[in-house]
């Protein structure tokens, strides 16, 4: 059975995270600057919700709110699904697409360790279905 220990293991190990009190505009310039599109907050090592790009949509600007006098931690999603470094990655798939969510923080022990995406589950089923498949193509020829 693959796990997430399986997508980490070749995934940068940085975790991006900003503040509760952090401004919407400041955590955005931090997406935009790293190339995301979500970031954890944390107070301290403690895990208090995400920001996404999704909350910044529906949170911010459908509701003509400024994102330089908002706080992330008025929009931020605080209702959180996490996973352990030995959750299958069938079940990382099977709570994004219930919970219509992108992103499951890591968490082990209390400690956020990593967060994955949905990008990052397609990504690693392609390429195990196509080692799967260039070893069955190996063992026909052989």
């Amino acid at each position: 059975m693959k796990t997430i220990k399986n997508i980490i293991q070749n995934k940068s190990k940085s975790i991006y995270s900003v503040t509760p009190n952090t401004s919407v505009f400041d955590a955005l310039e931090v997406m935009m600057n790293k190339n995301i599109s979500a970031l954890l907050v944390m107070d301290g090592h403690e895990l208090k919700g995400i920001f996404t790009e999704r909350d910044y949509a529906r949170k911010i600007i459908l509701q003509g709110k400024a994102s330089k006098e908002t706080s992330i931690q008025d929009v931020m999603t605080s209702k959180l699904e996490t996973v352990k470094l030995n959750t299958s990655i069938e079940h990382c798939m099977q709570i994004m697409t219930e919970r219509y969510i992108r992103h499951l923080p890591i968490m082990e022990d209390g400690i956020v360790v990593g967060i994955i995406s949905i990008g990052d589950l397609v990504k690693f089923v392609i390429e195990d279905q196509k080692q799967t498949i260039e070893q069955l193509q190996s063992y026909i020829s052989s």
